[in-house]
């Protein structure tokens, strides 16, 4: 295991995921974005969802996904549904 999946909510697959789409640390991840980070793995995997959406959101502010407060949850729904077309 990596830099990234001493992240929380980051595990082997969805460090993977990452360093496939050229985001190798968490200051690049920080940097990119959780919505940016996100349409780059969904580019590759179209089964990215919300809650890895979420997951990337939560690493980036140092907190589990569950956590994160409404509005951030409302935000990153609205964002996945313009993305996905769900």
């Amino acid at each position: 295991m990596g830099d990234l999946s001493k992240l929380l909510n980051i595990g082997v697959k969805l460090e993977q995921q990452l360093l496939d789409v050229g985001i190798a640390t968490a200051e690049e991840l920080k940097s990119v974005g959780s919505r940016e980070a996100w349409l780059r793995i969904l580019h590759r995997d179209p089964s990215a969802c919300l809650m890895r959406l979420s997951a990337l959101e939560g690493a980036i502010q140092g907190i589990r996904w569950h956590n994160l407060d409404s509005e951030t949850k409302k935000s990153l729904k609205e964002f996945y549904h313009k993305h996905k077309g769900e």
